[in-house]
């Protein structure tokens, strides 16, 4: 049986600590970063020694490949990709060139990450960013419209999906009004529950059939002045399971964020009581995962219901089916027309 974590590690190789952590936590999946990848081969090797780790062939390999400034894997091996600003840009000239080089930018990062057998992405960014927020979302975001942030966020969705890599929406209930990064301080939002209900929510409620969620580092204060999102049982009971209707697997946000204090086995513990099935851990510092396995059960009940039914939508697509040199030429086309 697995437990409800998802850990990082440091290297581009396991060191025989980790994989003993590895074998004993047997945690549910595993996120890479940048300083865990130098090439395809390598990151083929480093996927292979993580799922030796917990004896499944198949165990979620997670990473944030979104284009533009949040991109793990970069050239020269792989290609850049477009930040999500720039496909928004295009909607409002061309709805639907926006949307079909949406899907084929998402089938291309797919088809990037299946190679390398990577098969989660943190993946559509669904915040509405508001005016005078950080920057932290910014171009990360489609657009200031939650219109079009659904319809391009559905296609990046679709895109995932039909490569055989699962999504995980972000940052749920929403961070695009936060005025701080989350990485470095806790965001407070003063807005009213009407407005958030009636922007902030929208686009996580349009698609609400996404099989994962990220949860926000950020307090709203009309809903639970005292707690972020990811650590508030009433911000995921009322809202997100509630209001906004999710009912698949929600995860939180990385735990070493400076958002939130207190130990790690603190952190982790008010997460999975305040209702995230899963919880993230980054950095791969070795004490910092240790305290954090000391407090994370195993998978069970809901959050194992939630878990089988995600990875229920992970398939293996059919590698002669998609034509990735046409999807490349159709993408730069469609980009091309709009510059």
């Amino acid at each position: 049986m697995r437990s409800r974590a998802i850990y990082g590690c440091a290297g581009v190789t396991l060191s025989a600590a980790e994989q003993a952590f590895f074998r004993q936590a047997r945690p549910w999946g595993f996120i890479l970063f940048a300083r865990n990848i130098e090439g395809p081969a390598q990151v083929k090797a480093m996927v292979a020694e993580l799922r030796a780790t917990v004896d499944d062939a198949s165990a979620p390999i997670l990473i944030d490949q979104e284009g533009g400034r949040v991109a793990r894997l970069k050239p020269p091996h792989w290609p850049a990709r477009s930040a999500a600003a720039r496909f928004g840009k295009l909607h409002e000239t061309n709805p639907e060139a926006a949307r079909e080089a949406t899907y084929l930018n998402a089938r291309l990062i797919a088809h990037d990450l299946a190679g390398l057998g990577i098969n989660v992405d943190c993946l559509p960014v669904l915040d509405v960013p508001a005016p005078g927020a950080h920057d932290i979302i910014g171009d990360r975001a489609f657009a200031a419209d939650p219109a079009t942030i659904i319809t391009l966020g559905r296609a990046q969705i679709e895109g995932l999906m039909d490569g055989g890599v699962l999504p995980i929406m972000k940052h749920i209930p929403g961070h695009g009004r936060a005025g701080s990064d989350s990485h470095l301080a806790l965001p407070r939002v003063a807005a009213s529950l009407e407005e958030l209900s009636a922007s902030d929510f929208v686009t996580f409620r349009s698609l609400d059939q996404c099989p994962m969620a990220m949860t926000a580092h950020v307090v709203y204060e009309s809903i639970d002045p005292q707690r972020p999102a990811t650590t508030s049982p009433k911000v995921i009971r009322d809202v997100i399971r509630g209001e906004i209707g999710f009912d698949g697997l929600l995860m939180s946000d990385d735990l070493s964020m400076k958002a939130l204090d207190g130990p790690l086995s603190v952190r982790a513990k008010a997460a999975l009581f305040a209702g995230c099935d899963l919880v993230l851990h980054c950095n791969g510092d070795m004490d910092e995962m240790r305290d954090v396995a000391s407090v994370v059960k195993e998978l069970k009940g809901p959050a194992r219901r939630r878990s089988e039914q995600a990875l229920a939508h992970l398939s293996v697509p059919d590698s002669g089916a998609f034509d990735s040199a046409a999807a490349e030429a159709r993408l730069a086309a469609l980009l091309g027309a709009a510059a």
